[in-house]
């Protein structure tokens, strides 16, 4: 399990509550930290925080621009900001439209300040996000040697283009490891009155095949509740992730607030 920014950046402003949190994920065994460039302030909570336990953690941040030289400018802030000379995972952060497709790799683009910072030792791996559009992150996945990917995982996405058909199998046959996200789709689970728990949603993400689910906290309850989830962990089997599924369906258009053209 991992330690996602945007939660992070819903604490902006309560330095000291952020630190205890960061650390406090470190204390139960969260070594996945992730932020990115779009999340003002979550950047520097993990700079203020981490310190001296830089070490102890795989650190990752994210790109929105779509040049070269954007993107070159956002890393060199990015560390700046996270006080580390290096990332563990650098990623090309969400891929909407075969239009961002075609600028990222155009001569300029953004893959090209990927490779270099790789090449330069400032990040060890090169990822792509996306919860929009399967078929473009297929597509950046064709295009390139991605070493990970961040995409939605929950059972709501099996109701409308899913991101769990459509691209595992291609992360699979290009051995890319895949990062979870939208793992509890903001929320909206607590109107799902037929499970009383956010477990059975962590559980779905857990037993796809995931390297590790991001997951944002505003707080140590929150925070304290998931590392609960994952050390009691117990696969879902076919039948009860199908079961989830179809409970689940009725929902979907509302969960999948994130896919604009649901």
């Amino acid at each position: 399990m991992g330690l996602g920014g945007e939660g992070i950046l819903r604490s902006h402003g309560q330095d000291k509550e952020t630190y205890t949190l960061i650390n406090r994920a470190l204390d139960l065994g969260i070594n996945y930290f992730e932020s990115a460039r779009a999340y003002d302030g979550s950047e520097e909570y993990y700079g203020k925080a981490l310190r001296e336990r830089r070490k102890d953690v795989f650190l990752t941040s994210k790109s929105h621009a779509r040049t070269k030289e954007g993107a070159l400018d956002h890393l060199h802030e990015t560390l700046r900001n996270m006080k580390t000379d290096h990332l563990d995972l650098w990623q090309v952060h969400d891929v909407r439209t075969p239009q961002d497709v075609d600028a990222i790799f155009a001569t300029g683009g953004a893959i090209d300040a990927f490779i270099e910072a790789r090449e330069k030792g400032l990040t060890r791996f090169i990822g792509v996000t996306g919860h929009q559009s399967p078929a473009v992150i297929k597509e950046c996945l064709m295009r390139f040697d991605f070493d990970t990917m961040l995409v939605p995982v929950n059972p709501a996405e099996a109701s409308y283009n899913s991101f769990l058909e459509e691209t595992m199998p291609l992360a699979a046959q290009k051995d890319v490891g895949v990062i979870g996200m939208k793992i509890y789709v903001r929320g909206f689970t607590s109107k799902l009155t037929f499970y009383t728990s956010m477990e059975a949603f962590f559980r779905y993400a857990l037993s796809q095949q995931i390297a590790t689910a991001v997951i944002g906290c505003d707080n140590l309850e929150q925070l304290e509740q998931n590392v609960y989830f994952a050390r009691s962990f117990k696969a879902m089997d076919w039948e009860e992730q199908d079961g989830f599924v179809d409970a689940v369906a009725p929902y979907a258009q509302e969960l999948l607030y994130y896919k604009e053209d649901r």
